[in-house]
């Protein structure tokens, strides 16, 4: 056989399978053929436990996903949507808790809303407001104050009962003289019928740095009670006329709110505080009792539904977390604020 017949290509239907090995090739044992197939095995038991693993990690994904989905409608679900399902005829409470201010729980926003949702419960047969704040704004507390008076002449067989627990005072009882009746404890503290503003000057303090204001301004008025500025005596006069205002708008409301009630005594409208027994001698309320007392005894339906708005649980996370800490600090030391407290 010629050298060209025996390097010529196999055809079909040859017996001839193996390839003939050079010099320079050596021959592969068989044990090379098996760690080939291990190899395999072991390259395809990986891609397997890869394909196991990310098919894990997406159902987790995607529960983790459904939790938070679930977690942040529950934090975001309006509160009262529960409330239409009510069959039973009950008592309605509306909390006016901590200050009185647009940023706060018991802001005007807040307490409107859940008057409004009580009043227009047909099964709520009359609300008490149960209150707890110190104060304070003179604007919060009239928006309340008005927008109750209209719902009692909108609904006027439903009744407003104010239950006052700790601490009811100026603008806390500015609401409370809106209602039908006030009811408090013996130690309960009721009254401060006044008006306050207070700041910082800091006039002092900068000549003793050596920090000199330079403070430009276009209005004589502009830079009416700046803190950093020596005090102007016909700004503080101004600004005594304004609370002098406020105070006479506050008491006009008491007044109509307690009418005949009140007694005849000047310090009423001082600013002083009352205990609960000393603001029933003073007309200042009703009677003495609580939120289930008033319910059971007075309105006769001691089932009570809680309309008041509250925190979501997630802005309670933040505050806990300590994010809020130190907010507005800078504005309580440089601003002057008006407070019915």
């Amino acid at each position: 056989m010629s050298e060209w017949d025996s390097e010529k290509t196999p055809e079909w239907g040859d017996k001839s399978a193996e390839p003939r090995l050079g010099r320079n090739q050596p021959r592969l044992p068989p044990e090379s053929g098996r760690d080939w197939r291990l190899i395999e095995k072991l390259v395809m038991s990986l891609q397997s436990e890869q394909r196991k693993s990310r098919r894990w990690g997406i159902f987790f994904k995607l529960l983790t996903f459904t939790y938070l989905f679930v977690l942040l409608a529950i934090v975001w679900t309006p509160f009262g949507d529960s409330l239409d399902a009510t069959t039973g005829k009950h008592t309605a409470v509306v909390e006016v808790n901590g200050p009185i201010a647009a940023d706060e729980l018991a802001s005007a926003d807040n307490i409107v809303g859940s008057l409004r949702s009580a009043f227009e419960q047909e099964n709520a047969v009359a609300i008490i407001l149960r209150i707890n704040s110190p104060g304070g704004s003179p604007v919060q507390s009239g928006y309340i104050y008005d927008e109750i008076k209209r719902l009692r002449e909108e609904y006027p067989e439903k009744k407003v009962y104010a239950v006052i627990s700790d601490i009811g005072a100026s603008g806390a009882y500015y609401i409370a003289a809106a209602a039908d009746e006030i009811y408090a404890n013996r130690a309960s503290l009721v009254g401060s019928i006044g008006v306050v503003a207070g700041g910082f000057g800091f006039t002092g303090v900068m000549d003793k740095l050596g920090v000199e204001r330079r403070l430009y301004t276009a209005g004589d008025n502009k830079a009416f009670l700046d803190p950093f500025s020596p005090e102007q005596e016909q700004e503080v006069a101004f600004w005594q006329d304004v609370l002098e205002s406020t105070h006479q708008q506050f008491i006009e409301a008491v007044k109509k709110g307690r009418g005949d009630r009140l007694a005849d005594d000047e310090r009423l409208f001082s600013g002083l505080i009352w205990s609960g027994e000393q603001a029933l001698e003073l007309g200042l309320i009703d009677g003495l009792g609580s939120t289930s007392h008033v319910a059971r005894q007075i309105v006769g339906q001691e089932d009570l539904i809680d309309y008041s708005q509250r925190k979501g649980a997630l802005r309670d996370l933040v505050d806990q977390l300590g994010v809020s800490v130190g907010q507005g600090v800078v504005g309580q030391l440089v601003e002057s604020r008006l407070e019915l407290r």
